[in-house]
């Protein structure tokens, strides 16, 4: 495929988009029907295991690998296809991650015995791994100008906020009135449909491509992360650090880790150029996206088992009533670049953090009754203080990567973002039961044995108050609400720590939004900088700007905090 002019080889775009008259807007469009299946995939199945479990019968490690299989290896795939897109072509790499997820969810949706399934979950990763980092590094590409770029990065992780909470309810309808492989064939039109879309309409792009791809290292950085998600998992499953299950993927994983990095140090065309993570922005960035989904994803596992168990909602009620926290953060993440010119990185990653940890502590005031307003109102503040960190970090994190390491600096912003979720279920979930369980000893009338069952979870000390009957299973009942919601609320006081820790953290975030001239991917000239006097001269083979580009906001400075 030939390339570009100059400017356009330096920035990796091919002129495939650019000839047809394609507008980024229309690439955005494409880019987020991508994201959107990718996180519906990751959510709609889990309202379909009990279906599912029924028809297959799976055991009980079998239907855990269902589950799991496809976030461990996407997860842990993430470096490897990132980067390989900045090699090949990020455009190459998503399409063919759009053709294996549609072939993949062909196979899920037939599967008749568990190991089928498993393994198509398994290519669903690997389909989901290719799909990820391409969309965020060629909207990295075909955005060059950072106010444009910010507000396709606020429509794209609104997006994703829609993708995560619809994929239960759709899940839901689907599994009501047909039958569980349903959730898995709705991938299939619109991947059937979106595959000729986005080879006709997507430019190509790519980094520089300077010597051979590393595939020691890519395997090296794959087997690591699914090494440390696999281990943080089984914390979150609740199996002690210590066991050899979890202590070993744990340790394996960080070694392979450390291995990776020090190769990529030494190699003169490393696949990360770890010079990366010596610049505050970059860094801070990736640390607030861990410490955001840490909290997000624990905090919500939390609040479905309080809705249902202590409150004693449906699904669907529960559902319901975290549609709040959704809209909240599709708000966020639509007002996402207004807010990011105004206040800059610094205080806007720092007081989403302030507002998250103040909902959390506003959501102290819980009970053992339902208080839907205070629900209500903690949800809506949560939801928009996280997005608006999550927007706001990884904005700066891509815009701190240089182009033609978009792909790269897109998968470890997809990777923090994984390992952020399972550290939260492990961390908070820690939490959770060191403070649950002693509540549970020396109930009058329950013996130590039921106690000892009870304290593993609330659903299990429901079941055991029920086999139990009469006063000592009331007893046991009461105790049981009343230790949950204790725990509820130190793991609250605990996450809202974490959060303010995260503010202090945003403190070494540039304080204004810099926008620096960029080469233009459609057209033939440099983007002159906001507030330059006179337009800048244009070097030979340089791209040019429509002559409509939005003028620079005459309020905001430029310098670095």
């Amino acid at each position: 495929m030939s390339r570009t002019i100059t400017a356009g080889a330096r920035s990796g775009v091919t002129r495939r988009g650019a000839d047809r008259g394609v507008n980024r807007w229309v690439v955005l469009v494409v880019l987020c029907v991508s994201l959107l299946l990718v996180a519906l995939d990751a959510t709609v199945l889990h309202v379909a295991v009990p279906s599912l479990t029924e028809d297959l019968r799976p055991s009980s490690t079998a239907l855990l690998w269902i589950v799991d299989a496809y976030p461990l290896i996407c997860a842990s795939l993430l470096i490897l296809f990132g980067t390989l897109g900045d090699r090949v072509g990020r455009r190459r790499v998503l399409l063919l991650g759009y053709a294996l997820f549609g072939i993949a969810s062909a196979v899920a949706a037939l599967a008749t015995v568990p190991e089928v399934l498993i393994g198509a979950r398994a290519l669903l990763g690997v389909g989901g791994a290719m799909i990820m980092p391409a969309t965020l590094s060629i909207l990295r590409a075909v955005f060059p100008d950072r106010r444009e770029r910010a507000t396709a990065i606020g429509i794209w992780t609104a997006v994703a906020a829609v993708g995560a909470a619809t994929g239960p309810v759709l899940g839901g309808f689907l599994v009501e009135h047909y039958w569980w492989g349903s959730v898995f064939l709705i991938n299939i039109p619109l991947m059937a449909l979106i595959l000729p879309v986005g080879r006709w309409l997507l430019p190509e792009s790519k980094g520089r491509g300077d010597g051979p791809w590393d595939v020691l290292g890519a395997l090296m950085a794959a087997a690591g992360v699914l090494g440390a998600v696999l281990g943080v998992k089984r914390l979150g499953a609740g199996d002690p650090v210590l066991a050899l299950p979890t202590a070993a993927p744990l340790l394996i994983g960080a070694a392979l880790l450390v291995l990776f990095v020090r190769r990529q140090r030494r190699r003169a065309h490393p696949l990360i150029d770890m010079k990366l993570f010596s610049r505050a922005a970059f860094t801070t960035s990736v640390g607030c996206i861990v410490l955001a989904m840490l909290a997000l994803v624990g905090l919500e596992l939390i609040a479905v088992q309080y809705l249902q168990l202590v409150l004693g909602l449906s699904p669907l009620e529960t559902g319901l009533r975290l549609l709040p926290l959704t809209f909240a953060a599709m708000a966020a993440g639509a007002t996402g670049s207004y807010t990011l010119r105004r206040l800059g990185p610094r205080r806007m990653v720092g007081w989403g953090f302030v507002l998250t940890a103040a909902a959390v502590l506003l959501l102290v005031l819980m009970g053992q009754h339902d208080r839907p307003l205070l629900l209500t109102a903690g949800f809506v503040l949560l939801g928009f203080g996280l997005q608006t960190t999550l927007f706001s970090a990884y904005e700066s994190m891509l815009s701190e990567a240089p182009p033609e390491s978009a792909g790269g600096a897109a998968a470890i912003g997809e990777t923090s973002y994984q390992l952020g979720a399972g550290m939260g279920i492990a961390l908070l979930g820690s939490v959770m039961n060191a403070a649950y369980a002693p509540g549970l000893s020396g109930v009058p009338g329950v013996p130590a044995e039921a106690a000892r069952a009870a304290a593993n979870s609330l659903g299990e000390a429901y079941q055991v108050a029920g086999r139990l009957g009469g006063t000592a299973g009331d007893a046991l009942h009461q105790a049981a609400r009343h230790a949950f919601v204790n725990g509820l609320h130190v793991t609250l006081f605990v996450s809202a720590g974490l959060l303010l820790l995260g503010a202090l953290m945003a403190l070494r975030l540039p304080r204004v939004m810099e926008c620096p001239a960029e080469p233009d991917p459609e057209t033939e000239r440099t983007v002159p900088a906001p507030h330059s006097p006179l337009p800048q001269e244009r070097p030979a083979g340089t791209l040019r700007v429509p002559a409509t580009r939005e003028p620079a906001e005459p309020a905001a400075p430029l310098s670095s905090g």
